[in-house]
């Protein structure tokens, strides 16, 4: 036994020497990782530089209005398309997938129209009709009839064919559906030539399939807007119950941490009983209805969502997905309830730290504003590089001509010696993109754009940790409290995190941001590579992805620890990564079980306050209150503000027990020390 102490001291470090003069964290330091906090300043001169660049050449527009094959807004006022609201693509079927459709990206002639089609014509027997003038509005501007029929639609002048649509999000959508394998163009039964209105058009089933999931998604959207619309306030007072009910049970830790942990413990019990007894309950009512058996497979997907709670084996999934999740919980509190009382008394300690530091409840709030203007920045500048895409047109048809597949003018073109010297070649739209070196670089600037996002947004989190850990540091190291307690705490930290540790800071914001950005590359090659049906680059790709996600699971635990050992010591930030590592290596146990532990007890306070504002929710919405029966407003989905307030509900009270949790690591790590 005496030789084994100091062989694991050895393999895991050297603990501190008892220093009866030390009071909490050093104020004599120096700066940390210069370096770091260079590279970052100039990152964000050139993050600055792309946005200046991207809100230069992109035009937002492109994201609301469409654009017709000439780059030309449709409906704008001060343009020849004023009275033209509505896209109209010549062949639909070119459309293979709805993001083409809503990225503008269709490799078929785009016109704005005046107003979508209402009829079923084809060029052919419209030009030998009264119905050609019709038709004309439909065709390229300054189109002339001095042609013939093959020459126009080779050229594309005119669409092959109209088909009866309806206008979505300003562009024209055929009005059609299957019945019976056989397609159903509109709503008419006759036509011009009197025949009947079935066509056998089978090239166009594939585009008008995606078309229609478009539409389905439109209106999804559309309905779910109108709820937030009437809805919206009683939300906001929901979220302001929700921080309430937060507030008022950090408040109550404070002084009752004991008796509230149990407190929490049985009511989460209550609450998920009540949910499996709500769901038996559904489940036993519906037994006998017509339909109510219809297994949810065959059902397959509806956008109405109500349709699922009329089935019994959605109220049977739900009631096993709780009583799964009530079983957990009551063994895990039958084999951890010796640690239970240990975890009670640290975070009884952790309340007394909050009690005398109470500004820090308010701390969430800074990051939240802070994170916000990343995403904002983040947001804006993604959507200003994806609409900088300019119309690219080529020469087309022509395979005698040397000048095939080359970039051309269609304004310039049919004058152009490129013309003289290939008569029958034409200058037609290709696709939206560009061939200058700014589009070439359009894929690595989004890239960056995401990176500098996630370092940014990985840098505030971190300067709230070290911040939140240096004043409950302070706190932990004061003999008599609060007499030698600073006079703030809170800020005084976060001027040393500021002024000392930007460089240690930005350096494991950084580490964690190269993983984090290697992840999403991953996902967007999965996604890539899910046609090829190549099962060892499917079982590769799946190892890559779980194995960054360890590492950055085990990345963000060693930067909060690290963060903690700059707040106190104020070390650069691969040291204290070091010694917080050997630290706890030599108090694994203590980590594993206490702290987890902790982390289980908050994870049940925030499903309380989920789970109470969740039910009161689903009791308001579903008109289930009588006193207040005929105040809820009605609803398309009534899940839409429910689970908006679930989800609000989460992120408040992950704010508020963020801190705690912070407070309970602080203390913990300043007890192995």
């Amino acid at each position: 036994m005496g030789d084994e102490r100091p062989h694991y001291y050895g393999k895991h470090g050297t603990p501190q020497k008892y220093d009866p003069t030390f009071k909490g964290p050093i104020y004599n330091r120096g700066c940390t990782d210069v370096i770091c906090c260079v590279f970052l300043l100039l990152a964000i001169v050139g993050y600055v530089a792309v946005g200046i660049i991207a809100w230069t050449h992109g035009d937002p527009r492109k994201v609301i209005y469409p654009t017709d094959s000439r780059g030309e807004f449709c409906g704008q006022k001060g343009t020849k398309n004023e009275n033209k609201p509505y896209l109209f693509y010549f062949n639909i079927v070119k459309c293979a997938s709805p993001l083409v459709l809503l990225e503008f990206q269709c490799p078929t002639p785009q016109i704005c129209v005046e107003k979508c089609p209402d009829r079923y014509l084809t060029y052919l027997n419209a030009r030998s009709s009264r119905d050609f003038e019709y038709y004309k509005q439909f065709c390229v501007p300054g189109f002339k009839d001095n042609k013939g029929v093959a020459e126009v639609l080779r050229d594309g002048d005119c669409p092959a064919v109209l088909i009866p649509s309806k206008p979505l999000a300003r562009r024209c959508f055929p009005a059609i559906h299957a019945h019976k394998g056989v397609l159903m163009v509109g709503n008419e039964t006759t036509y011009e030539d009197g025949h009947g209105s079935r066509k056998n058009i089978t090239d166009l089933v594939e585009g008008a399939k995606k078309a229609n999931g478009v539409l389905e998604a439109r209106q999804l959207a559309m309905r779910i807007f109108e709820d937030y619309t009437v809805s919206w306030y009683w939300i906001i007072i929901g979220l302001v119950i929700a921080m309430a009910m937060s507030l008022l049970f950090i408040i109550l830790l404070r002084f009752l941490a004991g008796i509230m942990v149990w407190v929490m413990i049985i009511m989460v019990i209550l609450v998920l009983g009540y949910g499996i007894f709500h769901c038996y309950m559904e489940y036993s009512r519906l037994r006998g209805e017509a339909g109510s058996d219809v297994s949810l497979v065959d059902l397959g997907f509806q956008t109405d969502f109500r349709v699922y709670l009329h089935l019994r084996q959605t109220w049977l999934a739900f009631m096993i997905i709780l009583s799964i999740l009530e079983v957990i919980i009551i063994l895990l509190l039958i084999f951890l309830r010796k640690r239970i009382l240990i975890a009670i008394a640290l975070i009884k300690e952790a309340s007394r730290a909050v009690g005398y530091v109470m500004c820090s409840l308010l701390y969430p709030l800074v990051t939240f504003f802070l994170l916000c203007l990343c995403i904002a920045y983040w947001a804006s500048t993604a959507v200003f590089l994806s609409t900088s895409n300019e119309a690219v047109y080529k020469i087309f048809d022509d395979s005698s001509c040397s000048l095939t597949a080359k970039t051309c003018n269609p304004e310039t073109f049919p004058s152009s010696n490129e013309s003289r010297l290939c008569p029958n070649a034409r200058c037609q739209f290709a696709f939206y993109g560009g061939e200058s070196g700014y589009h070439r670089a359009l894929l690595g600037l989004q890239i960056f754009n995401a990176f500098m996002f996630f370092w940014l947004a990985n840098f505030v989190l971190a300067l709230g940790q070290v911040t939140l850990a240096g004043a409950f540091a302070s706190y932990y190291w004061a003999l008599r409290k609060p007499d030698d307690l600073p006079a703030f705490p809170l800020f005084s930290a976060f001027g040393r995190a500021l002024r000392y540790h930007t460089g240690s800071l930005a350096f494991g914001a950084l580490i964690l941001a190269i993983v984090q950005i290697i992840r999403v590359i991953l996902e967007y090659l999965d996604q890539r590579l899910k046609a090829a049906e190549n099962k060892f680059a499917k079982c590769l790709m799946t190892c890559l992805k779980c194995c960054f996600w360890c590492l950055e699971k085990f990345i963000k635990f060693l930067n909060r620890n690290a963060y903690i050992m700059i707040a106190i010591y104020g070390t650069n930030f691969c040291t204290s990564a070091r010694n917080a590592f050997f630290l706890l290596m030599r108090n694994i146990i203590r980590v594993a079980v206490l702290d987890k532990v902790t982390d289980f007890l908050f994870l049940l306070g925030k499903l309380l306050i989920v789970g109470s504002v969740g039910i009161l929710a689903f009791f308001f919405f579903t008109h289930r209150i009588r006193i207040v029966q005929d105040t809820a407003p009605p609803l398309n989905y009534y899940w839409v503000p429910i689970l908006t307030v679930i989800v609000g509900s989460y992120l408040i009270a992950h704010g508020f027990f963020s801190v705690y949790g912070m407070c309970v690591d602080t203390l913990f790590l300043c007890f192995c020390e």
